[in-house]
């Protein structure tokens, strides 16, 4: 194959599209990722710029950073499906925290296992727990939470929201949350993270 042909091929995966993708939702600087990878960020943004072609290792190195396999970069998302049919009884749950104690939550994830899901989604029912036992939790990102049912108490940072079936609420999620049920009746949410 002619090299001419060789980047042309290489350039159809968009490796440099996805590692600015990953770079930029991970909110990384080119001098940041290269204090992770060892890179410069003259080459990392090379890269980003399809100016250069990556080496395996190279890739492998900005991979491990990522979290994500060696694939991510040459699967081809313009033939991928974008269904997935995720089955309630192939469903598992998960508890909130993994030493199982007072526990406020448990949550069933709706995107596993999608290939790079562009969001999570999770079923969660809430636990009764004693009033200020709710562990607060952060993460980038912003949540949107659907009351499927009964009464949930929301916390974000130290003011409490009480929303009742069918109530909705959206918020930045790298402030302190934490969650708890109202009330005697089974509390169920669809709880949705992107970022």
């Amino acid at each position: 194959m002619a090299p001419a042909t060789l980047k042309e091929e290489l350039q159809g995966y968009g490796i440099g599209a996805k590692l600015r993708a990953l770079r930029l939702r991970k909110k990384l600087g080119l001098v940041e990722l290269g204090r992770h990878t060892g890179l410069s960020p003259a080459l990392l943004s090379k890269l980003e710029r399809d100016k250069m072609i990556p080496t395996l290792p190279t890739l492998l190195r900005i991979a491990m950073v990522f979290s994500v396999e060696l694939d991510h970069f040459f699967a081809d998302h313009r033939k991928r499906r974008v269904c997935a049919v995720i089955r309630k009884e192939s469903r598992q749950s998960f508890p909130e925290s993994p030493d199982g104690r007072d526990l406020a939550y448990h949550f069933e994830s709706l995107t596993f296992p999608v290939a790079d899901p562009k969001c999570q989604a999770y079923v969660a029912t809430f636990h009764p727990v004693a009033d200020g036992a709710a562990r607060p939790h952060a993460h980038p990102g912003v949540e949107l939470l659907y009351v499927l049912g009964g009464e949930l108490g929301v916390t974000i940072e130290t003011t409490e929201h009480r929303l009742k079936a069918g109530d909705a609420m959206y918020f930045d999620a790298s402030l302190p949350h934490s969650y708890r049920r109202l009330g005697r009746l089974t509390s169920s949410a669809l709880v949705v993270s992107i970022g």
